[in-house]
């Protein structure tokens, strides 16, 4: 099963990443593709630390539209709850509510105390790219002389260095001369990309995301690397259109065709572009999108996933 999206309420970031051992429950149940987002509200306004969806029958899930979050046919519903919840109060209520639902298959485990931060430390280790950039956990910085670092927890956005998709963008800015550069990351989840490239030697970064959590993500992770006042976010309808030296979107193939305008325009002559989110399969399409304005690089490739990047005519 096969996580696709986390709905966090206020508390995650010091319940989830608290150093202290803790206990929680762990409350699932199953329902179709369209009710699970009313299942998830449900379970945030009872007090849930975090909601998550898993895929109940290892169906592939493809490429949702822009703004669409796509979710499987069966669909496992799971809510994370402190110790002083009361699973029976829980259910009794979603039971009530939710009667004429396809619901099945109510679980309610607790997991064991351990130290959390410890344990997502465990699987998300320090990274170098391009032996000039390190993207690391707090506790884990490298002080490695040539290189930068960049401290970076899990929090509410997407983008953590692990994935191909991002890891190829990290590549990318680590291999290039970002001295003085105006970048703008559109689609910028957590902010990886926007503050590597100020640590690079960027002037300025501007960060674009629908999401008001990106948002809220990129300026937390801008603070915490020192790099707050070089940094402006926006959300899409907030931003102002200017021409930038580096245009990066990290986002998927079908809002990468949509926007290839949007994205041109916003590069100087000159200018590089860097497009990620993209299968191997899909690097074609998205080509043909943008080789009118961009002379484009070889396609470069990292497991199922691929980079396309490339200069703006003059």
């Amino acid at each position: 099963m096969t996580l696709v999206r986390v709905k966090a309420v206020k508390n995650i970031k010091n319940a989830v990443c608290s150093s202290k051992p803790m206990s929680w429950y762990q409350i699932s149940i199953t329902t179709d593709e369209q009710n699970a987002p009313q299942l998830a509200d449900f379970f945030a306004e009872w007090g849930a630390v975090s909601v998550t969806y898993l895929d109940a029958e290892d169906e592939p899930i493809y490429e949702p539209a822009l703004n669409q979050t796509k979710v499987w046919s069966n669909t496992v519903v799971v809510a994370l709850y402190e110790l002083d919840a009361d699973p029976l109060a829980i259910q009794t209520a979603l039971l009530s509510q939710f009667a004429q639902l396809p619901l099945k298959n109510w679980q309610v485990e607790t997991l064991e105390d351990q130290d959390w931060e410890r344990a997502w430390m465990a699987h998300y280790q320090p990274m170098k790219f391009a032996d000039t950039l390190w993207i690391c956990p707090t506790g884990q910085e490298q002080h490695e002389a040539g290189t930068v670092c960049m401290t970076l927890d899990p929090g509410l956005a997407f983008g953590t260095g692990t994935h191909p998709t991002t890891a190829l963008c990290l590549e990318w800015l680590a291999s290039h001369d970002l001295t003085d550069k105006i970048v703008i990351d559109y689609g910028c989840g957590s902010g990886i990309l926007a503050v590597a490239a100020l640590l690079l030697g960027a002037k300025h970064a501007y960060a674009v995301d629908i999401d008001p959590q990106a948002i809220t993500a990129t300026l937390a992770n801008a603070e915490k690397n020192q790099v707050q006042d070089k940094i402006s976010c926006y959300l899409p309808e907030q931003f102002t259109p200017l021409q930038a030296d580096v245009v990066l979107a990290n986002i998927l193939a079908k809002p990468l065709i949509g926007l290839s305008n949007t994205l041109c325009q916003l590069l100087k002559p000159q200018g590089q572009l860097i497009l990620s989110g993209i299968l191997n399969e899909q690097a074609t399409a998205v080509s043909v999108a943008y080789q009118a304005k961009i002379v484009l690089n070889p396609v470069t490739n990292q497991e199922d996933w691929c980079r396309i990047d490339g200069t703006k005519f003059a």
